[in-house]
């Protein structure tokens, strides 16, 4: 009996992303480690140099927050996201005012910070997420001690009587709001955002009118999509979403465990973004970026492993310091020097990705030396 081609499928009738995306939740597993995790104590609390909205530079500290998880993700999850295995179904509101304690406890009452970022793996104020009477508490709390807040949220959450309660008890906040892209296309099929750029427009519309700022968040080389394709992409979405946004922060993809991405690294068939090409797509919209007030801060997650954006190992820690200084500074001279043998590779990739038609990329692996690589059985 003659076998299907592997790139033509083997018959079998196609599996919905919804259930891809979501099968990693109802793992043993999964279930057992989300349990195992401490409800009353948040994931993690660090600190960070930033600038506030004026341009001035100060500490901030990050807060990241134990919840029951994105109302999205209850329905279906985004492709990349792995910050299920952060959440735990039976956190209560007792629970969210202690781990808000307990991130006050480790940090003095944030001594020496004056920009506070509450992450709550979804949207900061969507009540089946996250109890109301907690998400006031923060709010009026941090405007009360003179901090900056930053929140996320996801688009189709921004509603004008919800925006307009939160701009009534912390005046000029930020919400951060996940776009990814700039094309509906990439936004269904290769995120599974749940929602459009048009519903991203109204709710910039929404800050606008509750004197509320904008962040947007933009993925870097989403999945099914080239090294290539990825540079040309969010060049272009960043040059159009800064003409509307205080903030755009690029988020180059880094592997979470349990994701659509991450059964895509495993396979062989995908790989987070070179360093360079975030270096590159600075210097493409720099001028664009420049005419705006918009700031552009990119932060390479992992940056440097090989799970993070990387490039061949020795020149990884160099070139990410490099791009976190730009995102403080905004001054491409911070790229002046930086050269490594590996960005011929690079250079070849891109070149390759632009005339070949490999929607998942042609380039070769990074680490490592190539002759070994060949010799390997």
């Amino acid at each position: 009996m003659t076998q299907s081609c592997g790139l033509m499928g083997d018959g079998e009738k196609p599996v919905k992303i919804h259930h891809l995306v979501k099968a990693p939740e109802n793992t043993p597993e999964s279930v057992a480690s989300r349990e195992s995790w401490d409800a009353s104590k948040p994931v993690t609390v660090y600190k960070t140099p930033e600038n506030l909205p004026d341009g001035s530079p100060c500490t901030a500290v990050t807060v990241i927050l134990r919840t029951k998880g994105c109302a999205w993700w209850w329905k279906s999850g985004c492709t990349f996201c792995g910050y299920f295995n952060d959440v735990r179904d039976d956190v209560t509101s007792e629970d969210m005012f202690s781990q808000w304690e307990e991130a006050k406890r480790k940090t003095e009452n944030f001594k020496g910070c004056k920009m506070v970022k509450v992450y709550t793996s979804g949207t900061f104020f969507e009540d089946r997420e996250n109890p109301p009477e907690w998400q006031e508490h923060v709010l009026r709390e941090t405007y009360e001690m003179g901090l900056h807040l930053v929140v996320e949220a996801q688009a189709q959450m921004c509603t004008e009587e919800k925006l307009a309660w939160v701009a009534e008890r912390h005046p000029g906040c930020t919400v951060a709001i996940g776009l990814e892209a700039y094309d509906n296309t990439v936004l269904r099929f290769h995120a599974n955002k749940g929602f459009s750029i048009r519903q991203w427009h109204r709710a910039v519309e929404l800050l606008r009118e509750n004197s509320l700022r904008v962040k947007t968040y933009l993925l870097f080389k989403p999945p099914f999509m080239s090294e290539g394709d990825a540079l040309e992409h969010t060049s272009k979405w960043v040059m159009e979403v800064s003409k509307i946004s205080d903030e755009v922060s690029i988020n180059p993809m880094n592997i979470q465990r349990g994701t659509i991405v991450d059964r895509l690294f495993r396979n062989r068939e995908y790989r987070p973004p070179w360093l360079w090409s975030l270096v590159e797509m600075i210097v493409r919209t720099h001028a664009d970026v420049s005419n705006t007030d918009c700031r552009v801060i990119v932060h390479p997650t992992a940056g440097g492993k090989t799970r993070g954006s990387h490039n061949c190992g020795s020149c990884d820690s160099e070139v990410v310091a490099a791009i976190e200084r730009y995102s403080v500074s905004g001054d491409l001279r911070e790229f002046t020097g930086l050269e490594c043998e590996c960005k011929k590779a690079w250079h070849a990739e891109i070149q390759s990705d632009a005339t070949l038609p490999a929607p998942m990329g042609a380039g070769i692996h990074r680490r490592g030396n190539p002759l070994d690589r060949m010799r390997a059985p």
